[in-house]
């Protein structure tokens, strides 16, 4: 005989949710801080954003998927690569708009 058996469904709680994106702030906060550095080494801090740009339109793309992460990806390469913009926090401010501004339009 075939049985079927039950699916295990964990409940997904309030806390893990809130938890999940809390962590998520605390990288993007971290990213943030990384993305700065170049401003600490003047002159050659510049070159090392033309590595930097990828890995953290890559980063974005990846921590807050569908178009957030897409949109957020893009905007985080160019403000890494063009001189002088390492200074705005692409993944926190991408990290407000999805939890904070997006939510309250819902």
């Amino acid at each position: 005989m075939n049985t079927i058996e039950p699916e295990i469904i964990e409940p997904t709680s309030r806390d893990s949710n809130t938890t999940k994106k809390f962590k998520l702030l605390a990288l993007s906060l971290l990213f943030d801080a990384i993305g700065m550095l170049s401003f600490t080494i003047p002159i050659v801090g510049e070159f090392t954003d033309v590595i930097w740009a990828p890995i953290s339109a890559l980063l974005i793309y990846k921590m807050f998927k569908g178009a957030e992460g897409r949109i957020g990806g893009m905007i985080s390469f160019f403000e890494e690569i063009i001189p002088g913009l390492d200074f705005i926090p692409t993944f926190t401010l991408t990290w407000v708009y999805k939890f904070i501004i997006k939510k309250g339009k819902s």
